[in-house]
């Protein structure tokens, strides 16, 4: 059986052995979409296992950065970045025609939700769009961003096979969840085992085949929609956790039980319990994003899912949580919170990481801020802040500063923090992480959430 392709007629049976010979010389050329804090890890760890990458992205800024050896993600450093660009092994650019010589094709694209909350895959509609411009027989393409079930077979095929090429014969098209977790010393792209499902049997087994070059332990899945599901179960998981114990947090309170003490002790049991912590509320793309990919899913196909939506609802609030128990504090000492300073302590969604999405440090700042108080941050990892309508400078957090406030809100512990003297020159401090606790401060002026 022979078929049509955009580069003549191929012998449908050879083209997956050509692209398993490729991967297994490591002569595929893999193109990455998308720079950020999944798609630059992966692309620098293809380039190190000795493949030709292409870093595509479309933020010309993001391109020159790399091509001047600057990282711009912790986790990646700038020597490293200058060796594979020296190399040749790594071609950061702005140009979609690489498409064309690529062999790997795999897309690190951001799925945000719209303002209702519902997913926008409007990215990953927009470059495959631009891929299969340049789609030719035995390409392998494996879409790495999180979304709901479905969306490889039912969004991206169809697109794909526009042209002609039939994926399994032609192409193939897979489902690869990132794992990324930034910041993390002891787990990177290469020791976090990669889930892979395939929309044929072929693209599946392909990918297996090319993530085993740079990851120690690939997990094969029947199906892309089985990959898809894993990483929003993953995320699930801990969403709920989180909710159940934000609103723990807030039970004990009303027991006036600490909280943090029974974490503790409950964690001692050696089964049948895992740790999670209260906070201001999730952050980052993956758990507060995540679950509500699926959750809207599930109401298309007429299920609802109560505990992702309770979890998510009880998290969301934190904020408002956080906001009034600093207005009862501030009342205790005979203030009102509209005549208070307040000072914001971290504002990133994850400590000692530089990434801003979905904070919600970021929700309470603009709480303070509507409500006309006068609020500042510090943190040690982001000197400015420009979002919607915040506008500001970090504040250096020294004694003559701290001590200009009525309270400091620490939202995010990041290392970088002086406890001690923070504790020793704030009037009064509202701790919603337990980092002073755990950096040994004394707590006569400190108030854990």
């Amino acid at each position: 059986m022979r078929y049509s392709s955009l580069r003549g007629s191929v012998a449908t049976a050879a083209i997956p052995k050509k692209l398993n010979r490729l991967i297994d010389s490591k002569k595929a050329k893999i193109c990455v979409i998308g720079l950020g804090y999944v798609g630059l890890p992966i692309a620098t760890e293809f380039a190190k296992r000795g493949f030709s990458v292409y870093g595509f992205d479309t933020k010309a800024e993001r391109v020159k950065k790399l091509k001047d050896a600057s990282s711009y993600i912790s986790d990646i450093s700038s020597s490293a970045i200058k060796l594979l660009i020296r190399k040749k092994r790594l071609i950061p650019t702005t140009d979609q025609a690489v498409l064309r010589d690529s062999d790997v094709v795999i897309i690190c694209v951001p799925t945000p939700l719209r303002n209702k909350r519902t997913p926008d895959i409007s990215y990953i509609i927009r470059v495959t769009k631009v891929i299969v411009k340049y789609l030719h027989a035995g390409q392998l393409i494996v879409l790495e961003s999180t979304t709901y079930p479905g969306t490889t077979r039912e969004v991206m095929l169809p697109i794909l096979e526009m042209r002609g090429l039939k994926e399994g014969r032609g192409f193939f098209l897979a489902f690869s969840p990132e794992r990324i977790d930034p910041g993390n010393k002891r787990y990177k792209f290469s020791n976090i085992p990669k889930v892979v499902g395939g929309v044929s049997k072929e693209a599946g087994l392909l990918t297996k085949k090319l993530y085993s070059k740079v990851v120690n332990k690939v997990v094969y899945v029947n199906g892309a929609e089985s990959a898809e599901v894993v990483k929003l179960l993953e995320n699930t998981f801990r969403i709920v956790n989180i909710g159940l114990i934000n609103e723990f947090a807030m039970l004990c309170e009303k027991l006036d039980i600490d909280v943090w003490e029974v974490i503790e002790a409950a964690k001692t049991k050696p089964f049948g319990f895992m740790p999670f912590y209260p906070g201001p509320g999730v952050g980052g793309h993956c758990i507060s994003t995540d679950p509500l990919y699926l959750s809207w899913k599930a109401r298309r196909v007429g299920f609802v899912t109560k505990m992702i939506d309770l979890a998510s609802k009880t998290n969301l609030g934190m904020p408002k949580y956080i906001f009034s128990k600093i207005e009862a504090l501030l009342i205790k000492r005979g203030m009102k919170i509209s005549k208070a300073k307040i000072l914001v302590l971290g504002v990133t969604y994850k400590k000692d990481v530089k990434d801003l999405r979905e904070s919600p440090a970021i929700d309470l700042i603009e709480l303070f801020k509507r409500s006309g108080i006068d609020t500042a941050y510090s943190d040690p990892h982001v000197p400015y802040l420009k979002i919607d309508s915040i506008d500001m400078r970090s504040v250096e957090c020294i004694p003559k500063n701290i001590r200009r406030f009525d309270i400091a809100v620490l939202t995010t512990g990041h290392k970088g923090f002086n406890y001690k003297q923070i504790a020793q020159h704030a009037k009064l401090i509202l701790d919603t992480r337990n980092a002073f606790e755990k950096a040994g401060v004394g707590l006569k002026n400190i108030i854990k959430l």
